[in-house]
């Protein structure tokens, strides 16, 4: 079995920064692509950044600039550090990642979100 833990959210002033970690832990071959996304209060999950396993990145345009994310793949984590942080960054922020068993199965997990609160 896979989960995905997510840490380093809270509350922080506009203009300050986060970083979040996500952590894969079970029976884990390798960590596939992964993926932050986040929920703000009455709005559907959104994409925020993605990292391949190559370690090529994507992000959405609406945090182009300001987020970063990584991955350490000996730790089975990825990483979204988020800089210059706005207002309309609040959500709840999940993070997603494929994942290869040691049964050699693939699949898509998620994990519980982690609340960023961002004040003006």
């Amino acid at each position: 079995q896979v989960q995905l833990v997510e840490s380093g959210g809270g509350l922080v002033q506009a203009g300050g920064s986060l970083r979040l970690s996500c952590a894969a832990s079970g029976s884990i071959l390798r960590m596939n692509g992964a993926n932050w996304f986040r929920q703000a209060p009455g709005k559907q999950r959104e994409f925020v950044a993605a990292v391949a396993s190559t370690g090529s990145t994507n992000y959405a345009d609406s945090v182009k600039g300001r987020f970063t994310i990584s991955r350490d793949n000996a730790k089975n984590t990825v990483y979204l550090q988020m800089n210059s942080l706005k207002p309309d960054d609040t959500a709840v922020y999940y993070c997603n990642a494929q994942i290869t068993t040691t049964h050699f199965m693939s699949q898509n997990y998620w994990g519980q979100g982690t609340q960023v609160t961002v004040s003006s």
